[in-house]
């Protein structure tokens, strides 16, 4: 079962492939996702920082550049989202 400690991820997508109030598998169980939002990197703050699980802002950046590299500037999609059932 999830524990719903994580509540907003980003995402360095060409276009957003989540919708805001569909929900989605995830290993065991599920999510809904509540808001999808475009906004540059050297916006993300401590408290999305913590709720996205990550130690730091470098460590965030190297896990979301699986798609290309991102520096300050570079727009990535923020999703919201909640544990359902």
């Amino acid at each position: 079962m999830l524990s719903g400690e994580i509540t907003v991820s980003f995402r360095l997508w060409q276009r957003p492939k989540v919708k805001a109030g569909n929900r989605y598998r995830v290993g065991p169980g599920r999510i809904e996702v509540d808001s999808v939002d475009l906004v540059p990197f050297a916006t993300i703050d401590e408290t999305d920082l913590r709720r996205s699980g990550e130690a730091d802002l470098e460590t965030l950046r190297r896990r979301a550049a699986h798609a290309g590299p991102i520096s300050d500037d570079t727009l990535v999609y923020r999703v919201e989202f909640h544990v359902v059932g």
